[in-house]
């Protein structure tokens, strides 16, 4: 399935959203949620570029992130990420001159039906943008049900291939780079580490497989062979057959590619003696935990080394962050999920318009081409003033290309200490193109 042309996508953006308005029903449960009730869709000819429908002039955001699952501990710097946006937003005075409404829900994991529930209680909140999920397999399973409603769906942390062609009528978009790029790099990584033979345990999903791939692509391209290559079941009680196959190939390294059960594949590599002190051991960003590890005995993961993608956080975003949650000890994704909600917002405010129609037709528009600012009250200020914008964020540059992902983008390369846990600075940063 491909994604529309951009032309292509301001007219498919513009039917979704006429027939979105006639099935989002009225009232919540939530404080923060506007109670205005969106105005009908209003009529376009065929002639016109203009949305076909209009929003109800409050900017309502709504989250989809990680609470329970697998990826629960990707959630506290997501939404800390949302939450400092929107009270910055709403100092700067709101969006469109009113105070933006944020709605936050649970994701869960491809084990439940929590993200459908959560999309369902968005759209009756009348969602216009919702920030979410962080994994790509479950934004797979509620990208209809969002798009399908006329809603602006943005992941701050999908990296799957399959979004840059998914059907989506012109409404997703992606803060995290695709996996080509993060896959790029740990392959060359590998390679440039000395391991000509590598071992691949990938949990079997769209996001483990493709990243598999394209780390595959690359170490190969490197000179390196891929022995031996296993795509588990991430749903799985027991690790142990798959190891095997991996250690019967005695490769010099091994990518583990997954999520929190990637602390059982874990256990189980040591179980069978491919610690990380005989064989190499990769990770990726779903598996890059500073929690999953801990009751593990210490130096486990000494050495072990790990891509994720995004620029370093500057510390007084870390700061920020911290007041909001003091607790927070992990700040991945949570510039992406900033600046997915400063984006949204300033398309909102480029287009004089809350509809997910609208703010998609805006989305490219803010982030390249114009005057470059920081924030979204330096930004909000030269839209009011006239000016064509170039929004740069804390997680880099983002440019959306006509598929709705950054165009170019960075990769931490992060190492575990002693303590089980990886340095909060990155080894390196590396930036590129996201290309074919």
């Amino acid at each position: 399935m491909n994604r529309i042309a951009p032309m292509g996508r301001l007219l498919a953006v513009a039917a979704a959203a006429s027939l979105a308005l006639t099935a989002c029903g009225g009232g919540g449960d939530t404080a923060e949620q506007s109670a205005s009730t969106a105005p009908s869709a209003e009529t376009s000819t065929a002639a016109s570029s203009a949305p076909a429908a209009k929003g109800d002039g409050t900017l309502t955001l709504g989250t989809v992130l990680p609470q329970t699952g697998s990826l629960a501990f990707l959630g506290p710097p997501e939404f800390a990420g949302v939450d400092q946006a929107v009270k910055e937003i709403n100092e700067a005075g709101g969006v469109l001159g009113k105070p933006v409404t944020k709605v936050h829900t649970d994701s869960g994991d491809t084990t439940t039906n929590i993200a459908s529930q959560s999309v369902d209680k968005l759209l009756t909140q009348k969602a216009d943008a919702i920030i979410g999920a962080a994994s790509s397999s479950v934004s797979e399973s509620i990208i209809d049900k969002i798009t399908g409603a006329g809603v602006v769906q943005f992941s701050p942390a999908n990296t799957s291939d399959k979004f840059t062609t998914i059907k989506d009528n012109g409404l997703y978009f992606r803060t995290a780079p695709p996996d080509k790029l993060q896959g790029r790099v740990l392959g060359d990584l590998i390679a440039a580490d000395g391991n000509d033979t590598v071992g691949i345990l990938a949990m079997q999903d769209s996001y483990g497989s493709g990243l598999a791939d394209q780390i595959t692509k690359t170490a190969e391209g490197a000179g390196a062979s891929i022995v031996e290559r296993v795509d588990y079941d991430p749903k799985s009680a027991d690790f142990s057959a798959d190891v095997a196959k991996i250690k019967a190939a005695n490769p010099k390294a091994i990518v583990l590619i997954g999520f929190e059960e990637g602390a059982k594949v874990v256990a189980e590599l040591v179980k069978q003696g491919l610690t990380a002190d005989k064989v190499k051991w990769y990770m990726v960003d779903g598996n890059m935990s500073n929690t999953n590890y801990l009751k593990m005995p210490k130096g486990t993961l000494k050495g072990v080394k790990g891509t994720i993608p995004g620029a370093e956080a500057p510390e007084e975003f870390r700061n920020k962050l911290k007041k909001l949650d003091p607790k927070l000890d992990d700040f991945t994704y949570a510039a992406e999920s900033y600046d997915a909600a400063n984006l949204i917002a300033l398309a909102a405010e480029a287009a004089k318009d809350d509809s997910g129609a609208s703010i998609a037709g805006k989305l490219a528009e803010v982030s390249k081409g114009g005057t470059k600012c920081k924030s979204f009250k330096e930004c909000a200020e030269l839209l009011k003033a006239g000016k064509d914008i170039d929004y740069d964020g804390v997680s880099g540059p983002v440019e959306f290309d006509d598929a709705g992902d950054p165009s170019v983008a960075t990769i931490g390369v992060y190492q575990y200490g002693d303590d089980n846990k990886y340095a909060s600075k990155a080894l390196e940063y590396r930036t590129g193109k996201i290309e074919g």
